[in-house]
């Protein structure tokens, strides 16, 4: 049993709002899983610059004069710490550089994720902690999800907490369990896919990555995965600009979701929705099952 929201803004006089109201949405799930908690910010992107969200369990050895070690590579580069995790901004075309980088002389830090618009938090304990330890209430943004985790299928650690990110400005939450997922997490490396853990909600975060390095978009993806990923299953997903929601064809976890004309909201239950404004005036209902949800900044552009 788990708690996920996620929220996807039309309104953009909203967006300053935006990690206020998704924490107050990810808080009140906290009874749903008190073992880790995270959150997927998505703001507006900075064009010709990437993000980089990285953590670690030792920050005062690790990002010690990091700033400094990647000057190197991108005289521009920029690092922003909070807590257990930062935030390196750097020239998008130095950014697998500075990966590399990263990789040789910082092997304890971890990549929660990267893109041009997302960051990523997450880590051990209740979600009203893990929001006040990186500030997630300030943050401003497009839309986000968020999880908190009662772990079932692998051990309670950073790494193993949601969202899982395993492609640019792409992360993934999960309510669930996966039942095909050692055999599919065989065919993804055989494809080139990489993983951070044994947590089979990643191996469902790498499935949709690959297919839509295919060329499929969101909304496509999630379809496939309908065919291909067995188990039970609730998927909130966010990509740079689009937002989907797809429930298993028994769809036994709860799922809630809201519209109006500033928002689409999604919770496990109806409680974490009743906050937001406008609610009494939405547009609610249970997703349907084996059913793909699926909105777009672009398109609706």
């Amino acid at each position: 049993m788990c708690g996920i929201v996620g929220l996807f803004l039309k309104d953009k006089t909203l967006e300053p709002k935006l990690g206020a109201m998704l924490s107050d949405m990810l808080v009140i799930m906290t009874d749903r899983g008190p073992d880790s908690a995270g959150i997927a910010i998505y703001g507006a992107p900075s064009h010709g610059r990437a993000k980089i969200t990285v953590q670690s369990a030792k920050p005062a050895v690790d990002f010690a004069g990091l700033e400094a070690l990647l000057k190197p590579v991108d005289a521009s580069v920029t690092v922003e710490l909070k807590s257990t995790h930062a935030v390196i901004e750097t020239d998008a075309t130095q950014s697998a550089a500075v990966r590399n980088l990263l990789a040789e002389q910082r092997p304890d830090v971890r990549v929660m994720g990267s893109g041009d618009s997302v960051e990523i938090y997450k880590e051990v304990g209740l979600p009203k902690d893990v929001v006040a330890r990186f500030g997630i209430r300030e943050m401003g943004g497009t839309h986000g999800i968020g999880h908190t985790r009662m772990a079932t299928e692998s051990a309670v650690t950073t790494l193993g907490a949601h969202p899982f990110s395993t492609g640019a400005d792409q992360c993934l939450v999960h309510n669930g369990s996966l039942s095909n997922h050692n055999n599919l997490r065989r065919e993804l490396v055989r494809e080139g896919m990489t993983f951070e853990t044994q947590n089979d909600s990643e191996v469902a975060a790498a499935y949709l990555t690959a297919e839509m390095a295919k060329g499929k978009d969101l909304g496509q993806a999630l379809t496939s995965a309908l065919d291909d990923l067995d188990g039970f299953f609730t998927f909130v997903v966010g990509t740079k600009s689009g937002f989907g929601v797809v429930r298993d064809p028994i769809a036994c976890k709860p799922a809630v979701m809201a519209e109006t004309d500033q928002y689409i909201a999604f919770g496990s239950e109806y409680r974490a929705l009743v906050n937001l404004p406008g609610i009494e005036d939405a547009r609610v209902w249970e997703p349907e099952p084996a059913t793909v949800y699926f909105w777009d900044h672009e398109k609706a552009a």
